[in-house]
Formats: C-alpha cells, structure tokens, sequence
C-alpha cells in the first residue's frame, strides 16, 4: 500500500510545482548572466541546459520506477538498509536547505532594493516567513493548488515583454556564435543551474495519481521553463547592446521601464511586486522538501515545527551577518557543484545499480 496516497498531486499540479521551482529568480537574472559569458549567444546555451536537465529528469524519473510508491530515501533504504537512508536524507536536507536559503534571502534582497530600501532585511524575512509558515506546514497537495493558482495568476505578465520589442535591434542577435562554441558550452553550467528545483522530482514521484504521466509532464514543465526563458533572454538580447546588457542586475526588470501609462508611473515595481508570487512558487516546495526530508529523518509525521526553525535560522543569520547580492551569488557558486552531482551524476550510479540488482534479482528466482 501507498503511504503517500491520502495526499496526492494531480498531473497538472505536478507540472506547475516543477515549473514554479524552476522559474523563480532565474528569470530577472539570467540574460545577464548569460551575457557575460557567452554574449548575445548565451540562448543556445539555455536550449543545450534544457537538453541536459530534461535527459537528468527522465532519468530520475525511470529510477524512481524501480519503487513507484515511495521517494528516493525509500527507495535508498530498500536497495542498501536504514543507515544509507538516514546519511542520504542528511545530505538532501542540506541541500534542500542551502537551495532554499539562497532564493529565500535572494527573495528579501530584491524587495529591499527594489521596493522597500528603508527596511531592515532580517524584519523583511521575518514578514515574508509568515505566510511561507501558513503554507508550508500543510500537505503537498496544498502547495500543488498554490503553484497551480499562481501560475494561471501570473501567466499573462509575461507579455509585458512584447512592448520592449518596437524599439528592439534584432541585428544585435547575429552574427550567431560569433566566438565559437567554447564560450557557450562554459555557460552550459549557468544555465544548468537556472533549470534546477526539478530534483523534487525525487519526492513528488509518490505523490503523483497517475504515474505513468510522470515523464510527459516532467518534459512539459521544463519546456514551459525553456519557453520562458528563451522569450526573455532573446528580448533582452535584442533591446539592449551586447556590452549595455551586463550593467544591470535585473535587466528583466529595467526593461520594463520604457512602458508608460498617463495615469500610472513605474510599472516595473508593479510587475516585480506581482512576480514576487512566482518566485514563492520557488522557495516554497524546496522548503517543504527540506522539512519533509528532516521528518523522515526523525521518523515524525508532523513537519510544521521544522518550518518555523528552519524560517527562524533564516531569520538569525541575515540579523547577525547581513547579506549582499554578492555574498548570495557567491553562495549560489559554492553550492553548484553539489547540484551537477546530486541532479546529474547521482541519477545516472542510481539507474544503473537500480537495473544490475533487477537483472541479479531475476537471476537468482531462477
């Protein structure tokens, strides 16, 4: 019997969560970040990190088969005992944890800047963990609804980025790879990093109705990701030259300062202050995956208490070591590394022990 079965995701809300943890603060970011390392050719390198991170979720997704109804620290402890299990949910909570704290504070950064420079950002955390405690605590078919709600709130802003076009220069996009291929495999590895959050694939798997979609809906996601960065990054690309690009942080963002209204000024911060729903559908899946991997941990049902500590370690930190967009993207490189091995490396080992020990398996009944 499924232990997972009295809170289950229907295939759209399974969708919508991979979608929302991908889409998060990679969107304001990312055609900068691109830009400076592969110029106006880094939208290759997103479409060759779709390749990648689509042929890695299909691989966990054919591991996580082998034990359909239960996630990966099931399946662990099933192929090589407890121990193993209670090392491997150390290591998702760390993390789950490190991942989450990045965009949490990355989240609290941008409003200071953005919207509320006058305010402190431990007590601007301290705010924003209220209704990231209200949500969480519940089960993940509450967070499916809230990704799904989310999504279908905030899809239209997206063609916001169709105004910027008239006074774009689409002659700034050639001569396509202008600098060979070296620049944009380098940037591979960014882009790599902006399709991650798909990992918790790991532990939606269960939870899924019908799982036998869990591939299509795994690749639809991550298109609809695709779809959503290749259409900013080639418009940001466009507006601003080659070098102008790299000056600006959020370049998604400063785009939207040409659309004027009479009756309404800086529309950007209107628009940020909407997208500060998406990227929620970021932090809050991985910090229910980091709380669900620490109950596992401690074998406790309950996993509401872990999120008002992990929220108050939060909290803590930026109040005795106040952070900066650099100290953060700092963090961000430390910990991509870990990312390549966990997504990448760890599903492939999986994979095929997971098909040495059915092909034993079978040996030996004979």
């Amino acid at each position: 019997m499924n232990k997972y079965s009295k809170h289950q995701i229907t295939f759209m809300q399974y969708i919508f969560l991979i979608h929302g943890v991908q889409i998060g603060i990679g969107v304001l970011t990312l055609p900068r970040e691109v830009a400076e390392k592969a110029g106006t050719d880094g939208w290759i390198a997103i479409i060759i990190g779709w390749l990648l991170s689509t042929l890695a979720g299909l691989i966990i997704i054919q591991v996580l088969e082998k034990y359909p109804n239960g996630t990966i620290l099931d399946l662990l402890t099933h192929y090589f005992g407890k121990w193993v299990g209670k090392i491997s949910a150390v290591i998702f909570i760390l993390y789950f944890s490190f991942l989450t704290s990045i965009i949490f504070i990355r989240e609290g950064l941008f409003i200071q800047f953005w919207i509320l420079p006058q305010i402190d950002l431990a007590l601007l955390l301290l705010l924003l963990s209220i209704p990231s405690y209200l949500i969480v605590r519940n089960n993940i078919s509450i967070l499916g609804r809230y990704s799904e709600l989310i999504f279908f709130m905030t899809g239209w802003m997206i063609f916001f980025y169709v105004v910027p076009l008239k006074e774009a220069h689409l002659l700034h996009l050639l001569p396509v790879i202008k600098e060979g291929w070296k620049p944009i495999l380098t940037t591979v590895k960014t882009t790599i990093f902006s399709y991650m959050g798909f990992e918790i694939v790991f532990f939606l798997h269960p939870f899924l109705q019908n799982k036998q979609k869990a591939s299509v809906g795994f690749v639809i996601a991550n298109t609809l990701t695709l779809i959503v960065f290749l259409f900013i990054t080639l418009v940001a690309f466009a507006f601003y030259s080659p070098d102008e690009i790299t000056q600006y942080r959020e370049p998604t963002i400063n785009l939207l300062k040409i659309i004027e209204f009479r009756f309404f000024e800086r529309i950007e911060i209107v628009f940020f202050s909407l997208y500060l729903f998406v990227i929620s559908t970021s932090v809050l899946p991985l910090l229910f995956m980091t709380v669900i991997c620490t109950s596992q941990l401690f074998g406790n049902q309950d996993h509401s208490k872990y999120v008002i500590w992990f929220l108050l370690l939060n909290i803590c930190y930026v109040f005795l070591s106040p952070p900066s967009f650099k100290s953060n993207e700092q963090l961000q490189k430390v910990v991509e590394p870990f990312v390549l091995i966990l997504v990448c490396m760890f599903p492939i080992c999986l994979w095929v022990y997971g098909w040495l020990y059915s092909r034993f398996k079978r040996r030996g009944l004979k």
